[in-house]
């Protein structure tokens, strides 16, 4: 049983043909897993020392900071370690995108992958709230506060989410376990990813079927481990040199119920969903707008039908989604700003560019291009 396990891992992981013409933006789906692996190692790790209470959780975490020997670098690793997951996956659903690798028969890919991507925002939004910092209550208070607008039964599922009629100890205790947890669901996932991927194997950047191919290992291997390196090196100069580059100030501070910091962000890797959530004045219309920001994810392979898969022979679409990406940064940068002008209106004409992306710009282009080729076909 354990050698057919072993070589069914081989096979799977190690043996499996792979397109000859790969690029290094292939290498983002390796480094995601990598970067899974070291949250979960380094998470751990600090499991050992963190005490999971509202009277002892923020000085357990200046405790792994001070006097654990090598804590500051596990704690560095684990924090920085979220960023580092969201920049290799933000990338590697970028590639996917751009390139059509959503589109038949690899739409299963593609739905385990926004699938994980959702599960991945939640465990982060939780480990964020772990060290009990002012701006890891607050946020907690803002985003859990959301589930107040499910019509019917909101107050209650919040009641139950908090453990109590406000965020306490019941709700630090639910956090905890659940952002322990969560990390090996994510595993089991990737698992079912890979699984999916090698179903009809990796697209590439011609975005058609290549008859040459060549075992992942040691070709993509050697590949892959060029890129790890690199990000790697990237890496631990953030976490050695510029730890608190992506933290809040204001996480070091004990958190106080009676206090209101001036201005609450998450983490900058949750900032343009956050710009999408207030670019309305309605808390029910900005919990609508924020799932249907992700719903819309899930529709991508629906939606989008291209009959050429490569964004680089899609001139229309090559410009559109250069134009996408910087809507993109400019709604994160306005998530981040205080809700007042002109970021709240800057706020509000992103979000309006990010649906029009995906629900006009995109299908009418497919439509465009269904057509032109269809009169040149003829001609």
């Amino acid at each position: 049983m354990k050698s057919q396990l072993l070589r069914t891992l081989k096979k799977l992981l190690l043996l499996y043909p792979t397109p000859i013409n790969l690029t290094y933006l292939w290498n983002f789906g390796s480094l995601a897993g990598i970067a899974l692996g070291i949250q979960v190692l380094t998470g751990i790790v600090l499991a050992f020392w963190y005490i999971a209470s509202v009277d002892y959780a923020f000085s357990s975490v200046e405790f792994i900071m001070r006097e654990v020997n090598w804590g500051w670098l596990f704690r560095y690793l684990h924090a920085n370690g979220a960023s580092l997951f969201f920049v290799v996956v933000y990338f590697h659903i970028a590639r996917g995108l751009f390139y059509g690798s959503y589109i038949e028969p690899r739409q299963k890919v593609w739905f385990s992958g926004v699938l994980i991507f959702v599960l991945m925002i939640l465990t982060a939004f939780l480990g964020y709230v772990l060290p009990w910092g002012q701006m890891s209550y607050w946020a907690a208070t803002v985003i859990t506060s959301l589930l107040s607008v499910v019509p019917w039964v909101g107050t209650n599922l919040l009641y139950f989410v908090w453990g109590g009629i406000s965020i306490d100890q019941p709700t630090l205790t639910r956090v905890y376990g659940l952002h322990f947890i969560l990390p090996f669901i994510l595993i089991a996932l990737v698992f079912l990813h890979i699984i999916f991927l090698h179903e009809h194997g990796s697209s590439n950047f011609l975005g058609i079927r290549v008859l040459d191919s060549v075992s992942f290992h040691p070709y993509y291997t050697f590949k892959d481990l060029l890129g790890l390196m690199v990000t790697i090196f990237i890496y631990l100069i953030v976490v050695i040199i510029f730890p608190n580059m992506a933290s809040h100030s204001d996480n070091y501070i004990l958190a106080n119920p009676g206090v209101t910091p001036t201005h609450i962000v998450p983490e900058w890797y949750f900032l343009p969903f956050y710009g999408i959530l207030r670019s309305v004045p309605s808390k029910s219309g900005g919990v609508c707008l924020l799932l249907m920001a992700i719903v819309v994810l899930f529709l991508v392979p629906i939606i989008a039908k291209p009959l050429i898969r490569s964004g680089l022979f899609r001139p229309i679409f090559y410009y559109g989604y250069i134009i996408f990406t910087l809507v993109w940064l400019l709604l994160g940068w306005s998530g981040g700003c205080p809700i007042e002008t002109p970021f709240f209106e800057i706020c509000q004409i992103t979000t309006i560019l990010y649906f029009f992306f995906f629900l006009v710009f995109h299908p009418f282009v497919i439509f465009f291009e269904h057509n032109v080729y269809e009169v040149y076909g003829r001609n």
